[in-house]
């Protein structure tokens, strides 16, 4: 059993003393494991603490608001889920904006399986419904959506539904970054991390409810095929009793959108590249798919990252979650680690605050049930960490 959070201990990332990188955790020779980044010095501005236990469900996405509220979502994965969408409260959580938005009645209105969360630079909340459940063939045509909130009213003001060449039936849309100068009403960016069929990259014009499907089954969007991760002593299988073990692969994931809106990065789950795209060519429907291609630029790394996100002053930051901690990526490329913490297990999503704090999930995904031959090793509470940074959160509006 691992030890109480103490925050003192925590934080690694404010003198290069200490900071060694966990050993390379590679089952094969020459597969690599975290590089000895050194820490990003002047960036951090507080300590690695917990900012909310959740004693309950369990959840995957994290949204800041600028006045500071919080807002969580709970995918339907192995769990059963009372809401979906839920708002921080003191020590717990309520659905969010209302249980009857939450309720599972039939609705494809509704909130049926959320698996993100994002506020945008224009401060309304934006919620990424899969209408899949554990990653299976969505539920309907009509069950996948990107719904906009207003949270001055705290009402949907926007949803969007999508056609099925662009969210196919075994499509799982997973995260979502936003570009609000980029058309009349900005431009989203979407992931699909399919389990089932060809990942892919998803751009919505918001104004228009527009959207288009790039680069399907193509190499940048899918699992990397001698992909092999360890955690906590095993490797990543996906375990289920009276089965055998088969790898377990996911494709594209993360996304980020640089402080400028030229370049949309995002890798997949299951592999070690960075990629980016220009923006303006992956979102231009006259644009091919190999001219999308032809635009983008990959970086080798040595961990593999979940989630994305990105600074006012041109920097991206990624989870790894392989060595429970956050790397940086500086203008110029190079690599830093910002926290590294034992108790940073599988870091999920981030968000930032309008003070520079940054906040990350610790899901504890690889111990779930299908890891595990149907033992559940996840540990209660399930946490919300933040760190104070001296970074600025992209504000930048229409």
């Amino acid at each position: 059993m691992r030890m109480p959070y103490v925050p003192s201990l925590a934080f690694l990332a404010i003198s290069l003393v200490g900071c060694q990188a966990p050993q390379d955790p590679s089952p094969a020779p020459g597969t690599p494991g975290r590089a000895q980044y050194s820490t990003a010095l002047g960036l951090a501005a507080g300590k690695l603490e917990v900012a909310h236990r959740f004693n309950d469900q369990y959840p995957t996405g994290i949204a800041v608001s600028r006045t500071g509220r919080m807002f969580c979502c709970y995918p339907r994965w192995e769990d059963p889920v009372k809401f979906t969408v839920g708002e921080i409260k003191g020590d717990g959580e309520v659905p969010y904006p209302s249980q009857e938005m939450n309720a599972d009645d039939g609705n494809p209105e509704h909130f049926y399986a959320v698996q993100s969360v994002v506020v945008d630079p224009a401060d309304r909340l934006w919620v990424v419904d899969t209408g899949s459940v554990d990653m299976n063939p969505i539920r309907g045509q009509e069950w996948p959506k990107l719904v906009g909130i207003d949270l001055t009213t705290n009402q949907v003001f926007k949803t969007i539904h999508f056609p099925p060449d662009v969210v196919l039936s075994t499509s799982y849309i997973n995260d979502v970054r936003f570009d609000l100068r980029r058309g009349s009403g900005g431009t989203a960016y979407l992931s699909d991390s399919s389990k089932d069929g060809p990942n892919g990259l998803i751009v919505v014009d918001l104004a228009s409810g527009k959207s288009i499907r790039r680069l399907s089954g193509m190499t940048p969007v899918r699992p990397e095929k001698t992909f092999q991760a360890i955690m906590e002593g095993q490797p990543l299988m996906i375990r289920k009793p009276g089965e055998a073990p088969k790898p377990a692969m996911v494709g594209s994931d993360g996304i980020a959108v640089n402080a400028d809106g030229s370049r949309v990065y995002f890798c997949p789950l299951s592999g070690r590249t960075l990629y980016s795209l220009d923006a303006a060519t992956l979102a231009d429907p006259a644009k091919t798919d190999d001219q999308v291609l032809a635009s983008g630029t990959s970086e080798n790394r040595t961990f593999a990252s979940d989630g994305l996100d990105a600074d006012a002053q041109g920097r991206i930051y990624l989870t790894d979650w392989e060595h429970n901690a956050i790397i940086v990526r500086e203008t110029d490329g190079t690599l830093h680690t910002l926290v590294h913490d034992d108790q940073l297990w599988w870091p999920d999503s981030m968000a930032w605050g309008a003070d520079g704090t940054l906040y990350v999930t610790a899901t504890q995904l690889h111990r779930q049930r299908k890891y595990n031959n149907g033992q559940d090793k996840r540990e209660k509470p399930y946490l919300l960490f933040r760190i104070k940074t001296k970074a600025t959160p992209i504000t930048q509006a229409k």
